[in-house]
């Protein structure tokens, strides 16, 4: 798999952040194309659509995700990024593929090609869609809205994989909820600005923001009943621009991750509640504002077709190769097109990692990590032959 291994290696080196995949889909578009596709790009924005037509036969849509994200990477690998490029808000960042959409991107270009290779086997149409801005929750839904399911047609069942820090070679599943729901709120709390040397002249957004986020991590553990899942994060607490000056406002990013609709609606009040009180009770001269963004709904692979797809596996790789009852509590915006085109979605954890080959006690970088790459194989290989046997499984 040579071209595939330069392929990957290519996306690697060249991450571009989301909404920001130029380059990327250009390079998809080109490897597509040669492979018999019609190819339409810019759906979405930066997303590529590739479609294979092959006879009578039910529509099967395949997605892999593109974009990279605002992380230095560490892995000292050869072809490590050392790409920087502007964020959304204007700031100069390092930009890293340190989630692996990468070889997404790469394995779905193998299966595309293996499946084109093979059409005297199967009958039907191939849906291949490369999707940008997932780790903004809103691609997925930019492509739908863009009139993804009018123009290319309605898919009978969506699949899509996500590589992890498991064994390479293993596949892990879930049947029913399997990534959580995310929502991201940025919380502006007011005060009044004064001299350090005479705080009681001011009211302190510091000290508020302060306490808000000890008492948000009291959400889950007293709020949520212990037989559901959910986590309050506070990532980012911004406020002030010298150490003697109380400032006007403060800023806190929260995140939080949820299965189901009613927890969902629980922690999201709470996190209002508590910030609108802590606000009060430091003579607040306004109440807090709330902005709710990036919302990604639960991932639910359902379970009828995620027993089909995982039968098949199970004949190709063997049982022994597969891990049921896989729940994480991190976000995938895939789920947005099996709900939105109204047909189930099937989704699977690819293992990326080679364990035989790393050194003893090293830690295993997770997903997100500035030290986090795939082992290129046998997770490549792996992952085309995932795609592919899923796809038969379900065309003609």
């Amino acid at each position: 798999m040579p071209d595939l291994h330069a392929l990957y290696r290519d996306l690697h080196e060249h991450p571009e952040l989301s909404l920001q995949e130029f380059r990327t889909a250009g390079v998809l578009a080109e490897a597509l194309r040669p492979l018999g596709y019609d190819v339409t790009t810019e759906v979405g924005g930066t997303g590529v659509v590739g479609v294979l037509r092959n006879g009578d036969g039910p529509l099967v849509m395949l997605r892999a995700d593109i974009d990279a994200l605002p992380v230095q990477e560490t892995t000292g690998f050869p072809y490590a990024s050392t790409v920087r490029a502007t964020s959304s808000d204007g700031e100069d960042v390092p930009v890293a593929h340190a989630c692996g959409h990468d070889m997404h991107a790469t394995c779905l270009i193998g299966a595309a090609e293996r499946l084109s290779q093979t059409r005297q086997e199967w009958s039907g149409t191939l849906l291949v869609v490369f999707q940008p801005a997932e780790e903004l929750g809103r691609g997925a839904r930019n492509m739908v809205e863009d009139g993804l399911f009018d123009r290319f047609g309605k898919p009978e069942v969506v699949l899509a994989q996500h590589v992890s820090p498991l064994p390479a070679g293993m596949i892990a599943y879930g049947s029913g909820p399997l990534m959580a729901a995310s929502d991201s709120v940025r919380v502006t709390l007011f005060g009044r600005g004064g001299h350090g040397s005479a705080p009681e002249t001011a009211i302190d957004p510091v000290l508020m923001a302060a306490h808000t986020v000890v008492r948000l991590q009291g959400i889950v553990a007293r709020e949520v009943a212990p037989s559901e899942r959910a986590v309050v994060t506070v990532g980012r607490l911004q406020a002030g621009t010298k150490e003697n000056v109380i400032p006007e406002t403060a800023e806190i990013g929260v995140n939080i991750r949820t299965f189901n609709e009613h927890v969902r609606g629980i922690v999201r009040a709470a996190v209002e509640r508590i910030a609108r009180a802590e606000a009060a009770a430091s003579g607040a001269p306004r109440e807090p504002e709330f902005d709710w963004y990036d919302g990604t709904p639960v991932l639910v692979s359902d379970p009828d077709a995620t027993t089909r797809t995982m039968a098949a596996f199970a004949e190709h790789f063997g049982k022994s190769n597969l891990i049921p009852g896989a729940v994480v509590n991190a976000s995938e915006d895939v789920g947005v097109f099996g709900t939105a085109a109204g047909v189930p979605t099937v989704f699977w954890f690819l293992g990326g990692t080679d364990f035989s080959t790393r050194e003893p006690g090293r830690p295993v970088a997770m997903n997100h990590s500035p030290e986090y790459a795939p082992d290129v194989e046998p997770t490549l290989t792996t992952g085309v032959d995932a795609l592919v046997v899923a796809a038969r499984t379900w065309l003609g």
